[in-house]
This record gives C-alpha cells, sequence and structure tokens, in this order.
C-alpha cells in the first residue's frame, strides 16, 4: 500500500533526520497548547502521547482546511530531539519540523479538507505515528518506536 509505504518512509526520515538536524531552539513555554502554537481558528481533532514526555497533537481549521500538528514536552528544558510530522497521502503533501527543542516542535501545517491524514512526533528515542487518522469510519492505526 502506498500511505504505509509512505508512513515508513516518513517514519525512516523522522529517525534519521530528527538527530542531523540541527535548529534553533523553540522558546521554553510551559503550559503552551497546541492551539497556541497551531494558532487562532485550530482546533484539537486527535492526540497521541509521546511515552511519558509529552503528547503530539492534531488540529484542523475548519475555516482553511488546514491540519496542523506540533508535539509539545510535558515539561521544558534543556533542548532535546523533538520532531512533528505531517502527511496528507490524496493530495501528497508533506511537512515537518526537526531539531532540538526546549518546548515544542512544530506547527506543521498541509491542506486536507476531507483527506485522511498521517501524522506524528518525537521527543528524544520516542518516535510516534499515526496513520489513516480523521477518515471517518475508517480505523487509524497507531505505532511507538523507541530508538
Amino acid at each position: 500500500m502506498i500511505r504505509s509505504a509512505l508512513s515508513v518512509t516518513a517514519v525512516a526520515a523522522l529517525a534519521a533526520g530528527g538527530t542531523a538536524v540541527l535548529a534553533s531552539p523553540a522558546s521554553a513555554a510551559p503550559n503552551t497548547t497546541a492551539q497556541k502554537v497551531c494558532g487562532s481558528g485550530y482546533k484539537t481533532v486527535n492526540s497521541m502521547p509521546v511515552g511519558s514526555m509529552g503528547t503530539v497533537y492534531l488540529t484542523y481549521n475548519a475555516s482553511n482546511g488546514f491540519n496542523c500538528v506540533t508535539t509539545i514536552r510535558n515539561s521544558p528544558g534543556t533542548a532535546v530531539d523533538m520532531a512533528a510530522w505531517l502527511y496528507v497521502p490524496g493530495i501528497d503533501q508533506y511537512d515537518q519540523d526537526y531539531g532540538r527543542f526546549t518546548s515544542y516542535a512544530g506547527p506543521t501545517y498541509v491542506y486536507g479538507k476531507g483527506e485522511c491524514v498521517d501524522w506524528g512526533g518525537q521527543i528524544k528515542n520516542v518516535y510516534v505515528q499515526v496513520t489513516g487518522s480523521n477518515c471517518g469510519a475508517l480505523k487509524e492505526r497507531r505505532a511507538t518506536f523507541t530508538r
């Protein structure tokens, strides 16, 4: 299946790129939310814990049709490897944010009105992904990997 292959590719890129890219750390923002990171009009439609270190959030803005993903740590601190990624297979659009961050990775944005989405993130050595998400009656698949 193309989506599964692309999701595996996305996770492989996440695993390879998560340690190779060094970006400027996001400012520590304790008590931040996915809505604050993604912006006005975005509502959380799905989420997945990244071990006990934080959560990856999928948000959606109904007024513009864009999805947004951000990975937020439970306790901001020293910069660590983090990532947020989002893929809309129906229109073959992808966005990602990898680097060393103190509080959150992202936001990542992809248009996806009426489309299924694949998304995920990373904190330190824990990677999570959700495929086939928000597709109505179709069942999504969730996975957690450690490296």
